[in-house]
């Protein structure tokens, strides 16, 4: 993938030279003190892993790691379309609570990315805040993090602008969730916006000369595309062309990275355990929402599809279901793959079912406590927001400027 995609780049670019990832400096200093919003929430645990990651490789993967005294930086963030599920809490916000003990982080709500398809305009709104809500009771926490709404830097659309301007049609209609959706909907249902969003994350990215992003399997091919518009506008507009502009030369943006966790990045549907849990799928059993009551998650666990083989086991092909449950049970726990097994392999599922139920309950339900706190004090959360968007918008308009100056805009 991409090496196909540098084909495309160098033939289009007219053979720029190659870029190294490690030596794009950032547009400031990232041991800035954080801002005074107090932390009214206490911590969950978080997952019982670190994250390594080197700037040789493009994923990097993660055990361990030595914080240096300029932390890199990592961004992410979640639709508010729909209820968050176990799939977007144990696959990324879950892991984002130690990365912010390690990176300099931003976690925002990509309320712009929500709009691609057709909506419904109070829903926007009221998940929004919702979502905002379920980072912090998660244990996101605004003295560690930037938590911020998208729509609220504007920075992310103008940059997306420029990108556009630089981004050949083919590269987009080779993303595959484009084709996907599209196909779904039909030619005359499908905006622009469903096309060109891949460019709007690319600008999430770039816009914040971001080191490492978190994603799911399914998600690096738009980071690929992000990697390839960073060299591509690099080769265009940087180096000397930006300094005889009046600019400092060198690379406009660093060269991100894909950072996948080691478990947890993709958790499949109860229904189907060859399908992505997802927001979108028409079944609500389909899913473990975050604010679900223990008597609808224990219901959900009960009826999810499983299968007639005896005892439970991972890793069997021909056992998704199996590998899915038991996988969403050793996190949820904190127990090793090894533990387990040697708990559960002679387990029947009317016995494992009540076990794994038991412990979603225990484990959401300090969670929905803390959601429902923080969701009664909406000043609070409109404090946090706040401050989250003007240390993101600090990073964001340092980033834009240089790139309207390097693209020979007048300067405002």
């Amino acid at each position: 993938m991409a090496r196909a995609l540098l084909s495309q780049l160098l033939i289009l670019s007219d053979r720029p030279p190659r870029f190294s990832t490690s030596i794009i400096g950032r547009g400031r200093d990232l041991t800035r003190t954080r801002g005074a919003v107090p932390s009214r929430f206490p911590l969950l645990p978080g997952l019982d892993f670190r994250c390594n990651c080197t700037a040789s490789s493009p994923v990097a993967e993660a055990p361990g790691f030595s914080p240096s005294p300029i932390r890199k930086r990592v961004v992410s963030g979640v639709q508010p379309t729909g209820s968050v599920h176990l799939g977007n809490y144990l696959g990324a916000i879950k892991n984002w609570i130690l990365l912010q003990d390690t990176y300099d982080t931003l976690f925002f709500i990509v309320d712009l990315h929500a709009i691609t398809l057709p909506y419904d305009t109070p829903e926007l709104l009221k998940a929004t805040r919702s979502t905002a809500a379920i980072y912090l009771s998660c244990g996101v926490d605004p003295l560690k993090a930037s938590i911020f709404v998208q729509s609220h830097v504007r920075a992310h659309v103008e940059l997306m602008w420029l990108l556009s301007s630089a981004t050949p049609l083919g590269w987009l209609n080779r993303m595959i969730q484009f084709k996907e959706k599209s196909r779904k909907a039909g030619d005359e249902n499908v905006g622009v916006s469903l096309l060109t969003y891949p460019v709007l994350m690319a600008s999430d990215i770039l816009l914040y000369q971001t080191d490492l992003v978190p994603v799911g399997e399914d998600q690096k091919q738009h980071l690929e595309l992000t990697r390839e518009l960073a060299e591509r506008i690099n080769y265009l507009y940087g180096g000397r062309k930006w300094k005889k502009l009046g600019g400092r030369g060198g690379a406009l943006f660093k060269v991100p990275e894909a950072l996948i966790p080691p478990t947890g990045a993709r958790v499949m549907s109860l229904t189907d355990g060859l399908s992505k849990m997802s927001k979108s799928a028409p079944s609500d059993q389909s899913r473990i929402n975050l604010l679900d009551t223990k008597d609808v998650i224990a219901n959900k666990i009960k009826r999810c599809k499983t299968d007639s083989h005896p005892g439970l086991e991972f890793d069997n092909p021909e056992r998704p279901e199996c590998n899915n449950l038991l996988s969403i049970y050793q996190i949820i726990t904190g127990r090793t793959k090894e533990e387990v097994e040697h708990e559960c392999r002679d387990m029947n599922w009317g016995t494992f079912k009540a076990t794994l139920a038991d412990a979603l309950i225990d484990h959401l339900l300090p969670i929905q406590a803390r959601y429902s706190e923080i969701t009664s004090d909406p000043a609070y959360l409109d404090q946090i927001l706040s401050e989250g968007a003007r240390k993101a918008a600090d990073i964001a308009e340092t980033t834009l400027n240089n790139v309207y100056q390097a693209m020979g805009f007048l300067q405002r």
